[in-house]
């Protein structure tokens, strides 16, 4: 499967040669390009890199059920994994600037408060589908586990805990992100890069990342 790389350009530009010798900043007989709102004379222009994605392919009618449905409850979660990897980078950038363990601590309660009257009301009226979901999309969106990012604001029996809670219903805050050997990770991912191409959620660049096209070539065969 191949990657394919456009641009649109929407702003007008300018293409000349330079051909005067006297002008020693630019090489005889070069083509150079000037967007509108650059004085910079450029060789070639950057290109963004933007995916292709495959045809969706389903084998039947209760596929089709099971993605949708997936697909629902994805982008109901996904906001909130968002959330929890800026909040994490806000933390981790203010920690640094605190010299003082003492600061450091009373900061670390301090978040830890916020994330739960931010977070508690909403996690506790999700279904069980949709906190699993949830706690993958978090170790996709930060690189650690909900487990490991409670053990950092809160001790480690609390971790422990939370785990042993969240077991009882049949979630693990240890659950990674997994798209290679988990099929229902490849949809998520699918569902995550097919609603950010349509400009449906906002971006935001993944600590965990995967290469799509191998995903869907090993799934879809």
């Amino acid at each position: 499967m191949k990657l394919f790389v456009f641009i649109c350009l929407t702003t007008p530009w300018l293409v000349f040669s330079q051909k005067n010798d006297n002008n020693h900043h630019f090489n005889e007989d070069v083509q150079y390009i000037i967007l509108k709102g650059d004085s910079i004379p450029k060789k070639a222009i950057d290109l963004d890199e933007v995916l292709i994605l495959p045809k969706l392919r389903l084998k039947n009618l209760e596929a089709r059920k099971l993605y949708y449905r997936l697909h629902r409850k994805t982008l109901k979660v996904y906001p909130y994994a968002k959330l929890a990897a800026e909040r994490l980078e806000e933390m981790n950038d203010s920690l640094s600037k605190l010299t003082k363990k003492r600061h450091q601590k009373k900061y670390t309660k301090q978040v830890q408060k916020y994330i739960e009257s931010e977070f508690a009301g909403k996690l506790k009226k999700m279904s069980r589908t949709e906190g699993q979901i949830l706690i993958k999309l978090i170790h996709r969106q930060t690189g650690q586990t909900a487990f490991e990012l409670v053990k950092e604001l809160r001790n480690g029996w609390r971790a422990f805990w939370f785990n042993s809670t969240a077991n009882v219903f049949d979630i693990s805050l240890k659950r990674k992100f997994n798209p290679v050997d988990v099929k229902e990770d490849y949809y998520i991912e699918d569902i995550l890069l097919r609603n950010l191409q349509r400009g449906r959620i906002k971006y935001q660049k993944p600590a965990v990342m995967f290469d799509f096209y191998s995903l869907t070539n090993k799934w879809m065969d």
